[in-house]
């Protein structure tokens, strides 16, 4: 049976309606000219999509703005470092669909594309990344006021490696690795809050991801640079409030990583929540068809706007 026009042109404006529309995304650069710790090489970034997008050989940092509409928005951002162990940025699976849902729910949600430490084209290699993390905040911090963002609501949220990145940036936001450049950089890089998916947290011997510890110190890195480089051991009671999820069968980045964390976090009294869950792998982002790895987003959207 077919239906009357009238009736077929309503279904499809109640479905056209139903269908989420996202504005399109500001994008910045994250500095003005040649990023620092980084010569001008001619180099191309490279993008390959399969079943992801997955970018390669960044030299042009950026920052890609969602932001929600007015009549929802909460005044709250979030900063997304996609993981892809310091080699390459699974840039939507990771980043751009999370930044929707954030953007769905109230929250401005910013993609960060920061450099890899593998690109040829950088003359510090273990460096550009926290360079990139810190400058993203400020400029987000610079521009709140424009795009209705609390500059005291700003926080970070990392995947794997990204996680490595945003466990740095929470423990290291005031490390100074290179002279300030511009009024951006006297702003504050700390987040006000932290989310670590399936995180990178140890580059010691029994929890590490050598993948991501081999790309950003190299094979024969110092006892130093290990250290340094091993979250756990840099919290402090100014580390922000932190949500950590992951999975117990996760083979490529032990649970243990979060548990170090947490741990840490624990015994300087900063504010935490550790969501475990027995299955799920690694990589589970929203964790679709997962089992209960699942409903992860729905605790942690309780935790953002507590």
């Amino acid at each position: 049976m077919s239906l009357p026009k009238t009736a077929s042109l309503f279904l499809l404006a109640h479905l056209l309606l139903s269908i989420p529309v996202f504005s399109q995304p500001i994008t910045l650069p994250l500095w003005d000219n040649t990023p620092p710790f980084q010569s001008d090489m001619g180099l191309e970034e490279l993008n390959v999509r399969d079943e992801i997008l997955r970018i390669s050989n960044v030299q042009t940092p950026t920052i890609d703005v969602y932001l929600p509409d007015e009549d929802i928005a909460t005044g709250k951002a979030v900063l997304l470092f996609p993981g892809g162990a310091y080699a390459i940025l699974a840039y939507d699976w990771e980043g751009t669909e999370f930044a929707h849902w954030l953007q769905e729910n109230g929250i401005a949600g910013i993609v960060v594309k920061y450099r890899l430490p593998v690109s040829e084209s950088l003359t510090n290699p273990k460096e550009a990344p926290l360079a990139d993390a810190q400058r993203a905040i400020r400029l987000v911090r610079h521009h709140a006021e424009e795009w209705g963002i609390d500059p005291d609501q700003v926080g970070i949220m990392g995947f794997s490696a990204g996680g490595h990145l945003a466990s740095t940036l929470s423990t290291q936001y005031d490390t100074q690795a290179l002279p300030t450049t511009d009024t951006i950089d006297s702003l504050s890089a700390r987040p006000d809050f932290s989310i670590l998916v399936y995180p990178v947290i140890s580059f010691r011997d029994a929890s590490a991801h050598s993948g991501s510890r081999r790309n950003l110190i190299g094979e024969d890195a110092s006892q130093e640079l290990i250290d340094r480089f091993s979250s756990e051991l840099n919290v402090s009671s100014k580390t922000p409030p932190t949500f950590l999820v992951h999975s117990q069968d996760d083979s490529i980045v032990p649970v243990q990583n979060s548990l170090l964390y947490y741990e840490a976090l624990t015994r300087n009294n900063v504010p935490a929540s550790l969501h475990v869950y027995p299955t799920g792998g690694h990589g589970f982002a929203f964790g679709t068809d997962r089992g209960t790895v699942e409903e992860w987003t729905t605790v942690l959207l309780s935790w953002i706007l507590q």
